[in-house]
């Protein structure tokens, strides 16, 4: 048993393994903005054995005693000479050998080999069947096994236990079962990392509010590793979709002086306070004060007060002047006190920017863009979508794929009051026109007085929308427009921004926003303003809408959340 597992964890240690890479670019063609379906494309990567130099070649070589491995070699030389980075090759995943049309049955009779985490372990009289999952799909890789399989040891001794890591080795073949198609017959088994018996994922069902609380280990779930595989397949198609239709990604900073949205929720920034090390030891009157007793930021890391970014659209409008089209992808932060299933302190927002476009052109983007990445998700997610759609959400593929079929929905604001007023439903908040819509109204409007069909309200009050939002000629709302779909309401905000430098100034009088915060903002008005457009999507509201999961905070990996700011 011991031998068995040494050299997995001697090779772990050694300092020159190498692996070769490949560079592999692939050119991203551009179109015009039409926004048309664009046909699902394919990984550069074959699916095959790992060849020499991978982790789980070198286990294998090791089980041969006497074997002299390249590593060994290199080693004696030392520093007498320098070594070629080796190749990359993908690995060859359990989703690679099921997840073709026939589920593994044109891989029947070849040697394979599956590192992954053991789901469950189940033991007879003669033969041991273990479940094996590396992430790569919701499907395990079932292993059968007797006692003449090389490292049997392992199992009788308890070594091997839900949760362990290991690496097998052995021959597909037709599977007996009815669960799955094929399945491994075990030549050889190394245990890589051994389990404590106070894992806390078992086989017995816990509630998500539990997982929260070891969101370290949660990944393990099906829950939560198709909920990442389909944020995953999300991010893809967004950068995918922007990339194909000319926008430039832009990064956008985390750290700004300025707020967005004008509400004031935002994290503060300062080295003021101790650092983290010297966080308990922090005397209050050890923060630097003005003669009037105010803090003196200008004695501050910046100079000045600095928070952390609501929204990274004031920098993108700056690169779409310059470079037409963009959009943002990253974190931003709001500090607003809710401990609701809706709101995040820290979340993903995808901000593209157009020039030369109005807000019409906003909504064909909008609605191009959704339709694209919930149908790339429906096309390249199915197991993980029936996963949904039969433990989260019933009924959810066929929502999604109404949103990719079914034309939007675009009304007025007012007309959306106009529709709620005589609604025969009582809504906890009231209805008036100038009232921002809640949830339960956008919810009420998509769900049962459209079907459920995705509705976009536009030209909005412009005393309940931001600062840069173009004002309409009737002087009362602003170009302005909210996408609203099932189950989760609000699912994109965006609007034309105001390109008329005058009426930035006095927007911006009216809220009593410092100029001087904005004077790079209100540059873009005064050297070859253009009209442009733009909106914002809440990245893990997408996640929400796509998996079926009722709490945001199940939406991102490590959510941050008023009082928890764990892992």
């Amino acid at each position: 048993m011991a031998a068995a597992a040494a050299p997995a964890a001697s090779l772990r240690s050694k300092s020159c393994l190498t692996l070769r890479f490949i560079s592999i670019c692939s050119k991203i063609p551009t179109k015009p903005r039409a926004f048309p379906p664009v046909p699902r494309g394919h990984f550069p990567f074959s699916s095959a054995i790992p060849r020499r130099g991978c982790f789980s070649s070198v286990i294998a070589r090791a089980l041969h005693s006497g074997e002299t491995t390249k590593m060994e070699a290199l080693e004696k030389k030392g520093s007498e000479m320098a070594s070629k980075v080796g190749e990359f090759r993908k690995k060859l995943k359990i989703a690679d050998i099921k997840g073709g049309p026939d589920e593994g049955l044109n891989r029947v009779g070849q040697t394979l080999v599956v590192a992954g985490w053991v789901r469950t372990l189940r033991a007879q009289s003669s033969i041991t069947f273990i479940e094996v999952n590396d992430g790569s799909c919701l499907s395990n890789m079932q292993c059968v096994m007797d006692s003449d399989a090389e490292g049997y040891d392992q199992v009788e001794s308890g070594l091997i236990s839900t949760g362990a890591s290991i690496w097998v080795q052995g021959v597909l073949v037709t599977s007996q079962g009815s669960k799955q198609k094929v399945e491994l017959k075990v030549d050889k088994i190394v245990v890589v990392g051994q389990c404590d018996p106070s894992f806390p994922i078992q086989k017995k069902r816990v509630s998500r509010e539990f997982l929260r609380s070891k969101a370290h280990l949660r990944p393990r779930t099906n829950t939560f590793g198709a909920v990442a595989r389909v944020r995953n397949a999300l991010a893809y198609a967004t950068h995918k979709f922007f990339q194909e239709n000319g926008f430039v990604w832009i990064s956008s900073p985390i750290i700004t002086a300025s707020d967005c949205e004008g509400a004031g929720e935002q994290f503060c920034v300062t080295t003021l306070i101790p650092s983290s090390q010297e966080a308990d030891h922090s005397p209050v009157d050890a923060i630097p004060k003005t003669e009037d007793g105010l803090v003196d930021w200008s004695q501050d890391f910046f100079g000045k007060p600095a928070f952390l970014t609501v929204s990274g659209q004031l920098n993108g409008e700056t690169y779409a002047t310059a470079l037409s089209d963009v959009y943002t992808f990253g974190p931003t932060f709001r500090a607003e006190n809710s401990h609701t299933s809706r709101h995040l302190a820290e979340f993903w927002m995808i901000e593209p920017e157009l020039a030369f476009a109005d807000l019409n052109d906003d909504m064909a983007c909008a609605t191009a863009y959704l339709q694209y990445v919930v149908r790339h998700v429906l096309e390249n997610c199915k197991e993980d979508m029936d996963f949904f759609n039969t433990w989260i959400e019933k009924g959810i593929i066929d929502r999604l794929t109404d949103v990719v079929e079914k034309d939007f929905v675009q009304l007025t604001y007012t007309e959306a009051i106009k529709l709620l007023l005589r609604a025969k439903k009582k809504f906890e908040f009231p209805v008036k026109w100038g009232c921002d819509l809640q949830s339960e109204h956008e919810r009420y409007i998509t769900e049962q007085e459209f079907n459920g069909c995705p509705v976009i309200i536009r030209d909005y009050p412009k005393e309940i929308k931001a600062f840069y939002m173009r004002q309409n000629d009737d002087g009362n709302t602003v170009a302005a427009m909210d996408m609203l779909v099932p189950r989760v309401g609000e699912l994109i905000g965006g609007s034309q921004r105001e390109d008329r430098l005058d009426y930035l100034e006095n927007r911006l009088d009216e809220l009593k926003l410092n100029r001087d915060s904005y004077w790079w903002y209100l540059d873009l008005r005064r050297y070859g303003s253009v009209p442009h457009a733009g909106f914002g999507l809440g990245f893990e509201r997408l996640v929400q809408f796509a998996t079926g999961i009722e709490n945001i905070r199940d939406a991102i990996p490590f959510p941050r959340t008023p009082g928890s700011a764990e892992f």
